[in-house]
């Protein structure tokens, strides 16, 4: 009656409840190693933001001294 009652719940469960069961009876596999912890992941993000911005700065600076710098002073022509 049991193993019944199993597959009609199997059959009517949605695929999301069904994945579930099925993962619980897997191994737990950790989502992260132990060295690698929330505190790191929200540093790297800001470092990683931090140096994104600083590239963007240096971008914009390199445009200006080619687009205006450059031509001002007579380095070279732009050719429009």
């Amino acid at each position: 009656m049991i193993i019944l009652f199993k597959m009609i719940n199997l059959l009517a469960m949605g695929e999301a409840k069904r994945r579930k069961e099925i993962a619980d009876d897997s191994p737990q596999v950790p989502a992260r190693s132990k060295w690698w912890t929330k505190e790191k992941s929200a540093q790297f993000v800001q470092i990683t933001t931090k140096g994104a911005w600083i590239g963007i700065g240096v971008m914009v600076a390199y445009w200006l001294v080619v687009r205006f710098v450059g031509p001002a002073l007579g380095w070279w022509q732009l050719q429009d």
